[in-house]
């Protein structure tokens, strides 16, 4: 298995917050079966309280280079925001990620990260919700983007995302319950896009998979090729509840390989 989605450091101000190390990070991936992990840094000051840089995860990756493969991230509103990833990308860098701050998907400072990636091959993982990475219900903004920079690989995450696997959604965000009306934004978007996955960490990817099992056997036939594990460990002790259900779902090898671990490493050309 490989992990899409981690994260290190002092991500909250809160006095009882204990902040995941590498050691422990390594320990969880062990217990999971999990080989390699993305490490992805934080620089927007909407994503969590604290940060974990591009500098502080590329030194935990280079503590594990057969476990841990690192991205980097630069808050759009930061000033040579392409000049700084052309450098993350020398320092070993080979995605961007996690896209989460508090501007419209396609605002321009943001465009100008896609055109950055778009130009090195790199994949970019976002955060949709609200307030992150804002879009409207349909995700219009984000299928303009797909189309603008074809050679970005998208890999979508959060509720904002997830909660647009049913047509009928008209929310932003949260967790969704009951059942799904087909034909919702990520169906159409996974299935007419080749540049764009889903990555199933977290609360909300669980809750798309979860909410109604009569959807999910489809959703994955129709999908296996484009989605992708994640956890967003962050914590230690954190409830990973699909690593459990992704292990216990009824897939052929074929596709329990693709999803577990052969799509991002096609993707990231591990």
């Amino acid at each position: 298995m490989i992990d899409a989605h981690v994260h290190l450091g002092n991500l909250s101000f809160a006095p009882n917050y204990n902040p995941l190390t590498v050691e422990q990070l390594i320990s969880t991936m062990d217990e999971l079966g999990v080989q390699k992990s993305v490490l992805l840094p934080l620089d927007s000051p909407e994503a969590c309280d604290g940060y974990f840089t591009t500098p502080e995860a590329l030194a935990a990756c280079k503590r594990y280079p057969d476990r841990l493969i690192p991205f980097c991230v630069v808050d759009p509103r930061r000033s040579k925001v392409a000049d700084k990833i052309k450098i993350f990308k020398e320092m070993g860098c080979i995605g961007f990620g996690e896209h989460k701050m508090g501007l419209e998907i396609d605002d321009p400072r943001c465009k100008m990260i896609y055109e950055t990636c778009n130009e090195l091959g790199f994949s970019v993982l976002f955060h949709l919700d609200p307030g992150l990475n804002i879009d409207e219900n349909g995700l219009p903004r984000l299928e303009k983007l797909l189309q603008e920079f074809p050679k970005v690989n998208f890999l979508m995450h959060g509720p904002g995302w997830w909660c647009e696997i049913s047509a009928d959604c008209q929310v932003r965000g949260g967790y969704p319950k009951g059942k799904i009306t087909p034909g919702g934004a990520v169906d159409h978007l996974l299935q007419n896009y080749p540049n764009i996955y889903g990555e199933l960490s977290a609360g909300s990817g669980y809750n798309a998979l979860t909410r109604d099992p009569d959807f999910t056997a489809g959703f994955f036939e129709r999908n296996w090729r484009k989605l992708l594990f994640g956890t967003d460990y962050l914590a230690p002790g954190q409830n990973l509840p699909i690593v459990q259900f992704l292990k216990d779902y009824p897939l052929d090898r074929e596709k329990r390989d693709a999803i577990a671990s052969k799509n991002i490493e096609r993707i990231l050309g591990l």
